[in-house]
């Protein structure tokens, strides 16, 4: 039969201080097991020699919550070499791997019981562990493992059997091997039964003296039966299986000593090293009592008498209490109960003290408690209360429904004092034993029964109070998990009806409760509002905005920020009717930072830019306004100093042609004749000629000034036109140039081959396609216009013509413009026509240097200039 092999960790990869491999060799509730160097190499290697030559049946390792590697690979060898190397890998068989879980599911908290069957021969155990699972609480990349457990039998060398076995050939017949890469952790198909005492479990929950004593009283069972001695057996049997309960017990005695010796309190140490001796002789008392083990192999036990001794100091409050019978938990229950002869809720037994620890202060209701074990409930130990809690609820979970209804509710009274008690404790697994059986009686109990909602009234109006001062604990599970129940309460389709606790979390907020139990009010009423809303709920709007506008003032900021986020959900339901629970939207209001962060959220809310958004916008738009402005002064400038540079060229070329004109002569005495300009009598000179004349149009007007002129120039002028896509002013004649190579938006234009006009690309195929378009013939043979897209002839002067002629071009709007004008002059007597220059006007001349013409963006721009120098 397989059993247990002891073995001896002969060598590691490393290990960090305190957790060597030598860990492994014990197995107890409080041993540290092994653990890697921080930031190691990987793999890493253990290996392990057994007593002796065995068979192995099953291999179990105890991974740690989380330093967990992420596959352990198993090797087995019969000799071990004399140094350990790589080159000496060969000597170990390879036998598969098992992997572990990440252990998230779990928070980290549970540790992984890894079980494998394997069947393989050695004396040498080598286990391979590679790279760890990486979480928040690895630190330093470290694997670990808690316990392993090797069960097997021993072989000698001559039972080894080179012939395969029958159950061999069919692994091998069925694609099975040992050599699988993975090893099967549910295998169940072996023939030899493995004792339970065996397992790894069993000794890593167990008091290690209380297991010795189990394992004893095993081997005496096994005895008996085989004697046929079977009551014995039996009353073996029964014993074994309450020393199993006394060694967890015992074995959470002692971890909670260990960590309260961490934690340096050493009163509560103290306290857990006392109750552990008292339990432990009070069991062996008791197993002493009834000859069940020799006391020889276990330390000599003091004399102490068999009464409890759970209220030493307080023996005058033990009291009797009409109807209710208590009983103090012992092993000799467990080994040795009377028989019951009905299921009354009153517990009799012979020979047993009935006992009553209820303190003067704490009555008990005269109600018939429905659970022998009851007294727990007001023991120092908190194991017994726990015990007792769940006894009543396995109790009030299985009462028939013949008993009566006043019966019924004398029970759920009762528990619910119960409860009531064990919500005030301080250790959690009492506590959340008490939430149990609360959940049980609301959702279980009283419907099953038919109760009816006062029943169920009762036991959320009896603990609600106290539950909310427990969401004030120090302990923050406890503290969490009140709040938690409370939420869940809340929404039980009992409870919901029955408006209780919304109400109840509205009360006024007083000054001398804890912060804590305020923000985690708050916090409840904010959790409540998303699931319950303000529709028949007990949430209204009047209590709930009464609340948070109280809140809002509080001195501790959680509860603010919680306040201002239960106003933010409550406006996205109700808008405008929660805001005269608030102080009136003014700068006044607005100073207080809290008040202008709920009125800026209540504009994003409504889709509205707040207020601070508001001025910044208006702002930036000022700010580019006076950008723009900036940007088209500094272009005019830039457009008027071009133009006073080609004024000075126009005035130097005139002012050379003059002089050359006076100091020449005829060659030969040939008299030419010299052509007399049409120059007023009193202009005797071309720059008194070239004021008020437009140089393109010959207009002469005594409104053109500077400013004048530039007026003329971009609105009047039958020569010139406004880009529409730049805005710049350009002559008509040089249009179709100005948008190919010089335009803001060049790009999107393309000249045709036919009449050599610039079309928009989009527009540029279909324009292509269609062929209707007037062909343009050379520019020494025609000139094209590119408003009515006709052909007229050849140079500068049939430009104007065409431009500003009577019968001229009629897709030029500012042609007309002009011949009404001069119409209108003509028709006032004593008046004249503006005067034009003849055929031979003046080419090149610019306007005047000092244009201030208003344009949206820029006035005419330095590429005119150019335009103007090559006509």
């Amino acid at each position: 039969m397989p059993h247990k092999i002891g073995f001896v960790a002969i060598s590691s990869s490393g290990h960090e201080d305190g957790y060597n491999s030598n860990e492994l060799m014990v197995h107890a509730p409080t041993v540290n097991g092994w653990r890697s160097p921080r930031f190691c190499l990987y793999p890493q290697e253990i290996i392990l020699q057994m007593v002796e030559r065995c068979r192995i049946r099953k291999l179990q390792l105890l991974a740690h919550q989380y330093l967990i590697s992420t596959k352990i690979e198993f090797y087995i060898s019969e000799s071990l070499p004399d140094h350990f190397g790589s080159q000496h890998v060969d000597r170990f068989r390879r036998l598969g791997y098992v992997s572990l879980s990440d252990n998230q599911k779990t928070g980290f908290k549970a540790r992984e019981l890894k079980s494998v069957h394997v069947d393989a021969v050695g004396k040498y155990l080598k286990l391979t562990l590679h790279k760890n699972h990486v979480n928040r609480y690895n630190l330093y990349n470290q694997v670990a493992l808690v316990a392993v457990n090797i069960l097997g039998e021993p072989v000698e060398y001559k039972e080894t059997c080179t012939t395969p076995s029958k159950d061999k050939l069919i692994d091998h017949y069925l694609g099975c091997s040992p050599d699988d890469p993975a090893l099967d952790g549910t295998y169940f198909g072996k023939s030899e039964v493995i004792s339970p005492l065996d397992d790894l479990a069993f000794d890593m929950y167990q008091d290690p003296e209380v297991a010795q004593i189990i394992r004893k009283l095993d081997e005496e069972k096994r005895e008996a039966v085989k004697h046929e001695r079977y009551d014995f057996a039996k009353k073996l049997k029964q014993a074994i299986a309450d020393l199993q309960k006394v060694g967890e017990r015992l074995g959470r005695y002692e971890v909670e000593k260990r960590c309260a010796i961490e934690k340096e309190d050493y009163d509560l140490a103290k306290q857990k090293k006392s109750q552990m001796d008292d339990y432990r002789m009070k069991v062996y008392k008791q197993l002493e009592l009834h000859n069940l083990l020799d006391m020889g192999m276990i330390r000599k036990l003091p004399e102490f008498p068999l009464e409890p001794v759970d209220h030493p100091s307080r023996p005058q409050q033990q009291q009797k209490v009409p109807g209710v019978e208590f009983e103090q938990p012992s092993v000799k229950a467990h080994l040795e109960e009377a028989p019951r002869t009905n299921s009354s809720l009153q517990h009799q037994t012979s020979g047993k003290p009935q006992w009553s620890p209820t303190p003067q202060h704490s009555p008990v209701p005269p109600f018939r408690l429905p659970s022998p074990r009851v007294a727990g409930a007001y023991s120092k130990t908190w194991s017994y209360r726990e015990d007792a809690l769940l006894a009543v609820y396995k109790k009030l979970s299985t009462v028939s429904d013949d008993v009566s209804k006043d019966e019924l509710k004398n029970m759920l009274r009762a528990a619910i004092f119960l409860v009531r008690r064990a919500i005030k404790d301080k250790v959690s697994s009492v506590f959340q034993a008490s939430l149990k059986l609360l959940k049980m009686l609301i959702t279980q109990y009283a419907p099953k029964h038919k109760l009816g909602k006062v029943e169920i009234a009762h036991c959320v109006e009896k603990t609600l109070p106290i539950l909310l001062s427990k969401t004030g604990d120090a302990t923050t599970h406890l503290r969490v998990a009140a709040m938690n129940f409370i939420q869940e309460m809340a929404l039980l389709k009992e409870v919901r009806p029955l408006h209780i606790i919304p109400p109840q979390l509205m009360q006024p907020l007083k000054p001398q409760v804890p912060v804590r139990l305020v923000i985690n009010q708050t916090e409840l009423v904010e959790r409540l509002l998303k699931e319950l809303g303000t529709d028949n709920s007990g949430f209204t709007v009047d209590n709930v905005m009464k609340f948070a506008a109280e809140a809002l003032e509080h001195s501790a900021s959680e509860v603010r920020d919680t306040a201002v986020r239960i106003i933010f959900g409550m406006y996205q339901q109700h808008r405008s009717a929660i805001l005269h629970y608030l102080p009136p939207d003014d700068a006044n209001i607005r100073r207080n930072v809290l008040y202008k962060s709920l009125f800026d959220g209540f504009a994003k809310i409504d889709g509205k830019p707040t207020k601070t958004e508001q001025r910044a916008h208006k702002k930036a738009a000022a700010e580019e306004a006076e950008r723009r402005k900036k940007e088209e002064i500094r272009v005019l400038q830039e457009q008027l100093a071009a133009l006073r540079e080609i004024q000075a060229e126009v005035q130097a070329e005139k002012g050379k042609d003059v002089e050359n004109s006076k100091h020449s002569k005829p060659d030969h005495g040939t008299k030419i004749p010299v052509s007399q300009p049409e120059l007023p009598i009193e202009q005797s000179t071309v720059a008194d000629y070239l004021d008020n004349l437009c140089i393109f149009c010959g207009e002469r007007n005594e409104m053109f000034t500077d400013e004048g002129l530039d007026i003329h120039y971009w609105k009047h002028c039958p020569m010139l036109r406004r880009c529409e896509h730049c805005k710049q002013v350009v002559e008509i004649a040089s249009l179709t140039e100005h948008r190919l190579t010089e335009c803001d938006k060049k790009d999107s234009f393309g000249k045709c081959p036919r009449c050599g006009e610039a079309i928009a690309r989009e527009d540029l195929q279909e324009h292509l396609k269609v062929k209707n378009c007037n062909a343009a013939k050379p520019e020494k043979i025609a000139n094209h216009c590119p408003l009515c897209h006709e052909n007229f002839q050849p140079g500068e002067e049939p430009w104007k013509l065409h431009l500003m002629g009577r019968d001229g071009c009629k897709m030029n709007p500012r042609r007309m413009q002009t011949l009404q004008r001069t119409q209108q002059l003509q028709a006032k007597p004593g008046t004249t026509a503006p005067s034009r220059p003849g055929p031979t006007g003046i080419k090149g001349r610019s306007p005047t240097t000092t244009s201030k013409i208003p344009a949206p963006r820029a006035g005419l721009n330095k590429t005119t200039s150019r335009t103007l120098n090559r006509r």
